[in-house]
């Protein structure tokens, strides 16, 4: 079955993550995505833990964002090099890099080159703040923008200061924000007949995804702080509790819920307290009402929580490990997880976050060896065996 991006080639540049998330998103959906490398490889290729896989090539990290695609190596700084992506731009739909600005129009290869080749062709850019404005030659990373960006501000406890979020979400917003980007780009296309370029920088993308609270700030000065484990919505029945034996969130939102919830915890009397009639006198006295909660679910498990308010109609989440989550039966009946048989044994990967009905996302090929479609890709561009042989020689691939 055709995927929605089948028949688009996408010439990869992007190394790391923000950038190799957001092909890998296309290439889930039928792209072919051919990632192009140095002769040393991906960074994130060969990891830090020296285990198996890393020693292969094939680093978890780096499988997590580049199955599927194919692996051509090239020296950029070699003239014969720059006149292979020159060909291969020449019939791609879409160039994606993530270098800092400028390094691409250094190395012959920027968009308004590649653009006057091939004027249909989608050029996306990711960046830390973009391709235009006063900090756009400075290099970021992660750490960086989720600093700058507001996310660390309002992520952790006060009494511990701004804290990261739990993995590299500047990174991965980026990533999901280019591939929408792309994918818009592409969509115009058909209509325009036209190619462009898209801009995505990492702080923009951050911010996109804050939307509430820079809204809420610009509209009416409001800072939000530091929100802890607590709701958005600050309601005091939408934070973490502890149970017998581990953790629970809950995400009671409206005067039903809170009723069933305290008629389950045996705490009837609660909805009667003056201090807890309503939400915005349950959220003066947020202290006194999660010592009540939390004193009631700590008599019995986290399961035994979970089994009551579903039947209850409560909505309510465990706090699971990554292993907890990943042996959930709810994936047997999704496509998230996926099976990628390789030479070294099957291997698990996560795929798109969203099934579609026809010709949804999957991983077709095992992750590539580096460099392992150099050949395949240089023939389909047109060089003979001779030609290649040269390529080789000359270790311009």
């Amino acid at each position: 079955m055709s995927k929605p991006f089948t028949g688009i080639k996408v010439l990869d540049f992007t190394r790391v993550l923000a950038g190799p998330y957001s092909s890998y998103q296309l290439a889930l959906l039928g792209a072919d995505v051919i990632k192009v490398e140095s002769l040393e490889g991906d960074d994130m290729r060969f990891g830090s833990r020296a285990n198996d896989w890393e020693k292969r090539g094939l680093a978890a990290p780096w499988v997590a964002v580049n199955a599927g695609k194919r692996s051509i190596t090239l020296d950029l700084k070699k003239p014969k090099a720059i006149e292979i992506v020159k060909r291969l731009a020449a019939t791609s739909d879409v160039v994606v890099e993530n270098f800092r600005p400028g390094v691409m129009d250094k190395l012959g290869i920027g968009y308004e080159t590649l653009k006057a080749i091939n004027p249909k062709l989608i050029y996306c850019a990711v960046s830390g703040f973009g391709q235009v404005g006063p900090d756009a030659k400075t290099a970021a990373f992660d750490g960086m923008i989720q600093a700058m960006s507001g996310l660390m501000s309002i992520t952790g406890f006060e009494n511990n200061g701004p804290t990261r979020v739990g993995f590299a979400g500047a990174d991965v917003m980026s990533g999901a924000t280019a591939a929408l980007g792309i994918a818009s780009a592409l969509f115009q296309r058909t209509h325009t007949g036209k190619g462009q370029l898209v801009d995505v920088a990492m702080i923009d993308a951050v911010m996109g995804y804050l939307a509430q609270q820079f809204t809420e700030h610009l509209m009416t000065g409001r800072v939000h702080g530091q929100a802890a484990n607590l709701s958005v919505t600050r309601k005091p029945t939408g934070n973490l509790f502890k149970t017998k034996d581990g953790w629970i969130v809950l995400a009671v939102m409206t005067d039903p819920q809170f009723q069933r919830l305290m008629k389950v915890l045996g705490r009837e009397d609660a909805v009667a307290d003056p201090r807890f009639v309503d939400w915005p006198t349950r959220i003066q006295n947020n202290t006194a009402l999660h010592e009540i909660v939390e004193a009631a679910m700590k008599t019995e498990t986290s399961a035994t929580w979970a089994e009551r308010f579903a039947k209850n109609d409560i909505p309510a989440g465990r706090v699971l490990s990554i292993p907890e989550t990943a042996q959930l039966d709810l994936f047997k009946h999704r496509t998230v997880l996926q099976t990628v048989e390789t030479e070294h044994g099957p291997i698990k990967v996560v795929g798109s976050g969203f099934r579609l009905e026809h010709g949804g996302g999957s991983v077709e090929r095992p992750p590539a060896k580096l460099g392992q479609h150099t050949d395949e890709v240089l023939k389909e561009a047109g060089y003979s065996s001779a030609e290649i042989e040269s390529i080789r020689a000359d270790k311009v691939a």
